[in-house]
């Protein structure tokens, strides 16, 4: 089939204009990676020098990474494992891994997503965490029904939005939500450089490099929180650049998300470490608990912290919706095409599947906290709870593989020239260049072997 041919049968289907799928595309680079996982890293990672090591990492890695699984994509116009088959019949298997991945990381995501919700909805009705934040946290959390029913909420929101396509409904909301997304992070990220007496120390602290911060440990940090954040190597960007029209210039694209994606983190970034460097939190030790327990704590005390503080949760909030537009979309589109089922079936059988994950995740923060999952590393053997044992094996072992696998498809499978006709148009976007080809063959994959070796605990 040429591609040609693959376009005009997927006419229907392509995005409405080059701004909407844009749109779409950095919304689904923009999620909790960004604004919930961003900030404490770049503070623990000597922040000014996390900052750096991370701008390269994107230019090296994340960059190519979206152009290569773009162009895969839309050279034939399908799901994320058909358009691995019609390039080779046996490399189906990569497509099924990456469904695989996204379906799994959406069990957890989507808890999260739930949390945030509440938290939203929290601040705009009265913005009363109690006076004990991390018991409030706790309570909630645990919960066997709340949490539960703020997730199923909104799976059944994402779901219901999907049902009429990504590139209808969705890609119409996209187009507001995120410039809305960026203005209320804007809005945040002011309001707490002004209203934070400390806030320059903090502002320093972020945007100054200081180089005798820098380790091994920081680069394999930046080069993990690229991977999650900007989302490579499961499937994200085969599927959505199925929808992408021929005319569209496939190199300047993955620049434009990658930009949109790190601007994103860098704000959020601007929002959290001068808010903490003025209430005097330790960032680090707050961790991954930060936005619900810290950030709440913070806004208590600053002027107006109920308005930012509903502001920060609803850019968080959106941020999380118009990822899962997108990470629902690889496992519809794959149920749809591939396994030969309607939209309606294709998107009710994901959202049954998830919903299923979601409920068992939830409870493992209450009633299941119990139920542990074993993990072997360098240091031997260890056991971890659902979310956490989810979160390391999508995000720190699939997606690296994940990444791995394309690098080696574009190279060796599909091959360099044929890879240069499709993400060039026949030649009319420049070319394939030789640091192109080194970065796909060399620096992605080590970059890859980095973050696996990270998680199995092999650097420290």
């Amino acid at each position: 089939m040429s591609n040609q041919s693959n376009q005009n049968n997927n006419a229907t289907r392509q995005w409405g204009s080059r701004f909407g799928y844009l749109m779409v595309a950095a919304g689904a680079a923009i999620g909790l990676g960004n604004i919930w996982r961003f900030p404490y890293l770049a503070y623990e990672g000597g922040g000014g020098v996390f900052l750096v090591i991370y701008i390269i990492v994107v230019i090296l890695m994340g960059h190519p990474m979206v152009e290569m699984e773009t162009a895969i994509g839309r050279y034939t116009g399908k799901d994320t494992v058909t358009c691995f088959q019609r390039i080779h019949k046996k490399w189906g298997f990569a497509g099924w891994m990456a469904v695989i991945c996204t379906t799994l990381l959406c069990m957890y995501y989507v808890v999260v997503g739930g949390w945030v919700a509440k938290y939203a909805f929290q601040y705009i009705i009265s913005g009363d965490f109690g006076s004990d934040k991390q018991a409030y946290y706790d309570q909630f959390t645990s919960s066997a029904v709340e949490p539960i029913i703020w997730t199923l909420l909104l799976l059944a929101l994402v779901s219901f939005l999907l049902y009429f396509g990504i590139t209808n409904t969705v890609e119409k909301i996209s187009k507001v939500m995120l410039p809305l997304l960026f203005a209320l992070l804007i809005i945040c990220g002011i309001w707490a450089l002004f209203v934070n007496d400390n806030a320059i120390e903090g502002v320093k602290y972020y945007l100054l490099p200081d180089f005798s911060k820098f380790s091994f440990t920081t680069f394999a940090q930046a080069a993990t929180q690229v991977l999650f954040s900007i989302g490579i190597g499961w499937g994200l960007y085969e599927t959505l650049g199925a929808n992408i029209s021929r005319e569209n210039n496939l190199k300047s694209d993955a620049i434009m998300v990658s930009v949109f994606d790190t601007a994103a983190a860098i704000l959020a970034g601007f929002v959290v470490v001068p808010s903490a460097f003025s209430g005097g939190v330790d960032i680090e030790s707050a961790g991954p608990s930060l936005v619900f327990n810290v950030m709440t704590d913070i806004f208590d005390r600053l002027a107006g912290g109920r308005f930012i503080g509903a502001c920060f949760f609803l850019a968080i909030l959106f941020a999380v919706i118009s990822s899962l537009f997108s990470f629902f979309e690889i496992a519809i589109r794959t149920f749809e095409d591939n396994c030969h089922m309607g939209r309606r079936n294709a998107t009710i059988l994901t959202a049954v599947i998830i919903g299923a994950g979601n409920i068992i995740v939830s409870l493992g923060f209450g009633k299941l906290s119990s139920l542990k999952l074993p993990w072997i590393d360098a240091n031997g053997f260890a056991s971890y709870g659902l979310y956490d044992w989810l979160d390391m094996f999508t995000a720190y072992i699939l997606m690296p593989i994940g990444c791995i696998l394309v690098c080696i498809f574009i190279a060796k499978v599909w091959g360099f020239k044929n890879y240069e006709k499709e993400v060039t148009n026949d030649g009319k976007f420049g070319r394939v260049t030789l640091f192109d080809k080194i970065r796909t063959v060399f620096l992605v994959p080590f970059f890859m072997i980095v973050i696996l070796l990270t998680v199995f605990g092999f650097i420290k």
